[in-house]
């Protein structure tokens, strides 16, 4: 059965949206991401609807927006303010009613925001949508070693942050 642009516009949006998020990190990021892409898949509906998943193929074209040049500038712009923090929570499905989980996001926000785009794309696939590194390397047009090498220094950066936030906390303490 194939599915009108309509039909799957209305069913895939909220999915598409945390998706946006979670790689972006701002909402209206996200949104404009998506809606441009949308605006692109709504022309070449009937082509996207005749693959074999037609939402795989719409995930991808929000990657790559998200992954262009036309958005560097967006990307280097993402800050890790409170109203952003319950996007995180939102596309993890969880609540956000404690002080030490908004901490906590707010410090894995701001580690997210000084990854480049790839390192953290291939983060958000690998653990967000739970994709193997052949798969992410199919989607970014790499190697699976590229992947790996990009997984391993990004959980590298994230980790020295991390530390180093630590540190700075108990040298004030």
């Amino acid at each position: 059965m194939i599915v009108t642009f309509e039909q799957f516009a209305m069913a895939r949006l909220p999915s598409l949206l945390r998706y946006a998020v979670v790689l972006t990190g701002d909402r209206e990021l996200a949104q404009d991401v998506v809606q441009e892409v949308l605006a692109r898949a709504q022309v070449r509906w009937r082509r996207i609807s005749e693959s074999d998943s037609p939402e795989a193929y719409v995930r991808r074209m929000v990657l790559n927006e998200y992954l262009s040049w036309r958005r560097s500038w967006a990307f280097r712009n993402v800050h890790a303010v409170g109203e952003r923090l319950t996007d995180l929570d939102d596309a993890r499905g969880g609540a956000h009613d404690h002080a030490d989980g908004v901490v906590e996001a707010d410090a894995l926000w701001n580690r997210l925001a000084s990854l480049g785009r790839k390192q953290r794309a291939v983060l958000v696939l690998r653990y967000y949508e739970q994709l193997e590194d052949e798969q992410i390397a199919d989607l970014l047009g790499c190697a699976p070693a590229t992947v790996r090498s990009h997984a391993s220094r990004a959980l590298r950066t994230l980790r020295l942050s991390e530390r180093q936030e630590r540190i700075h906390a108990e040298e004030k303490s």
